[in-house]
C-alpha cells in the first residue's frame, strides 16, 4: 500500500482551473481499483491519497494527473505494509 502526498508548487490560483480534470482523474483511478482515499491536505497545500497495486502502475497513474501534467504539483510516494487497523478496515492489512 501507498500513502501519496501531493504538494502545490505552484500558487492555489493557477491550481483552481484544473481541479476538475483532477477530479476526474481521482474518479477514474478509484474506478480502476487503484486508489482508496483521497482527500485535501488542511491547510490547503496539496492533498493525500491511499493508493494498492504495483508502484510502477501507481507512477503511470500519477503522471497522468493533470496537476502533474501541467507542473503543478509535487508528489512523495511512501510504502507502507498496514499491520493494524480498526475494524471495517481489514482488508487493509496485508
Amino acid at each position: 500500500m501507498y500513502v501519496v502526498s501531493l504538494s502545490y508548487i505552484v500558487p492555489l490560483e493557477e491550481v483552481e482551473p484544473h481541479v476538475p480534470a483532477h477530479m476526474a482523474w481521482l474518479e477514474q483511478s478509484y474506478e480502476a481499483g487503484i486508489f482508496l482515499a483521497s482527500g485535501r491536505k488542511v491547510p490547503r497545500t496539496g492533498g493525500v491519497i491511499l493508493a494498492q497495486g504495483e508502484r510502477a502502475a501507481l507512477e503511470r497513474c500519477l503522471r497522468e494527473d493533470p496537476f502533474a501534467v501541467h507542473n503543478l504539483a509535487a508528489y512523495e510516494i511512501t510504502e507502507f505494509v498496514a499491520s493494524k487497523t480498526v475494524p471495517g478496515l481489514d482488508a487493509l492489512k496485508e
